[in-house]
């Protein structure tokens, strides 16, 4: 008799332990369960065009050129400096290279100091 005492006490000793298994078995699993991190979202750089646009535009003010036309579609840029005329031609290449001019022009011809100046303007913007 005492060994059918001991094995219903056993019995209810593994009833009270069933639930806590149970409970800890879920914890775990809970505890367990992945967590991905947030995917970082995609900025596009500007373009290339429109880098070098932005570039063009401030080097001619920063010689101060005073801009009075800006016609993007086409890629020109008119200002004047004093009776300097300036022209700014940004074109898209073939292989997708940007292509950027600088011209100068007053009374009494071509001024390659000033479109030197705006070139290296330039350069200084775009990081060169």
């Amino acid at each position: 008799m005492k060994l059918k005492r001991s094995h219903i006490l056993d019995q209810r000793g593994l009833d009270f332990l069933w639930p806590a298994f149970l409970l800890a078995t879920v914890l775990l699993l809970l505890s367990s369960c992945v967590q991905y991190e947030p995917v970082p979202a995609y900025v596009p750089a500007a373009s290339t065009f429109d880098r070098a646009w932005s570039a063009a535009l401030g080097a001619a003010q920063d010689e101060g050129v005073r801009i009075t036309a800006e016609d993007r579609t086409n890629g020109v840029i008119r200002g004047s400096r004093g009776e300097q005329e300036v022209t700014i031609n940004v074109r898209t290449q073939a292989d997708g290279n940007v292509r950027v001019e600088f011209t100068a022009r007053g009374p009494k011809g071509p001024d390659t100091g000033l479109a030197g100046r705006i070139s290296r303007a330039y350069d200084r913007r775009m990081g060169r």
